[in-house]
């Protein structure tokens, strides 16, 4: 199994955080105009670490944006609106009273689209005393740990993915409800072994969230393999825990990592502020371009 290779930067600094996966980025004001250097370095850990962190920033919503903006285009998210003044940012909020967080199971973010975003960006507004950590994992590492034969059983395989699977859907509903809005019925189906189109790299590309079933099969056929690969796509070694600060910013590849918001902090509010980036059609490695 491969780690992130050691680079020399000449820009900013990169501290690893994590063996699996997670880095912080040091030297950067993301509030400021950054050179093209500087952009270059920022995404190449990022492909490397697969999600990167920037502590202290201070960000208003169109300066979030504008940052964003230089490593992708930003879309709309597909179930909840924007702020009113810049609808590109959705607001992430859990308040003191409710029990239940936003997306609070292990999933890759909208799988559920047909182009699913490359990365999602998100920045700490307020957050609560303790708790509300979010974890990431690897999906790399966890491709790379199964056995060969059960690599090649997986290889043909697509899987269908739902914006209305029960265990993620609920922690949407209280939100929808209070916008004013209604759970869109959205559906896909992508490869079970994604190949990501920028470092040409496998990685298992089914999530607890939203996947439901394999293309083919009935979802009681689908269930015992899809439970055993959701159990091994976040062992505690494919993964990085990260505790937020005011201004904390993550940066993280949908392509290749699963997170998990932890819902421990009932009795505080939480706000985040997210900026989806626009993905392209996720493809399997043909034949013969195994790597």
């Amino acid at each position: 199994m491969e780690n992130a290779p050691r680079r020399h930067y000449r820009h900013i600094e990169v501290r690893p955080i994590a063996g699996a996966l997670g880095a912080e980025i040091l030297g950067v004001d993301s509030a400021r105009p950054l050179g093209d250097e500087v952009v270059t370095e920022i995404r190449q850990a990022f492909l490397d670490h697969l999600v990167i962190f920037l502590r202290s920033q201070k960000l208003t919503p169109p300066q979030q944006l504008a940052f964003a903006r230089r490593f992708g285009e930003p879309m709309e998210y597909p179930q909840l609106k924007g702020l009113p003044d810049c609808p590109l940012i959705t607001p992430v909020i859990k308040l003191a009273h409710e029990r239940v967080n936003f997306g609070g199971v292990w999933h890759s973010d909208t799988t559920y689209l047909a182009r699913p975003p490359m990365a999602s960006m998100l920045y700490a507004v307020e957050i609560p005393p303790y708790g509300g950590d979010t974890l990431f994992a690897n999906q790399y590492l966890a491709y790379e740990a199964l056995s060969e034969g059960l690599k090649r059983a997986l290889a043909g395989l697509a899987g269908i993915n739902t914006s209305t699977k029960a265990d993620v859907s609920k922690t949407r509903e209280d939100r929808l409800r209070d916008a004013g809005a209604e759970m869109k019925v959205l559906i896909a189906e992508h490869p079970v072994v994604r190949t990501h189109p920028e470092t040409g790299r496998k990685a298992l590309y089914v999530n607890v969230g939203h996947t439901t079933h394999f293309k083919n099969w009935t979802e009681r056929e689908s269930e015992p393999l899809l439970d055993y690969l959701f159990r091994h796509q976040v062992r505690p070694e494919f993964t990085c825990r990260f505790r937020w600060e005011p201004g904390s910013l993550a940066f993280w590849d949908n392509r290749c990592t699963q997170h998990n918001p932890v819902n421990d902090y009932h009795g505080f509010k939480r706000v985040m502020h997210r900026v989806t980036l626009a993905g392209d059609t996720p493809c399997r490695t043909p034949v013969g371009g195994e790597r």
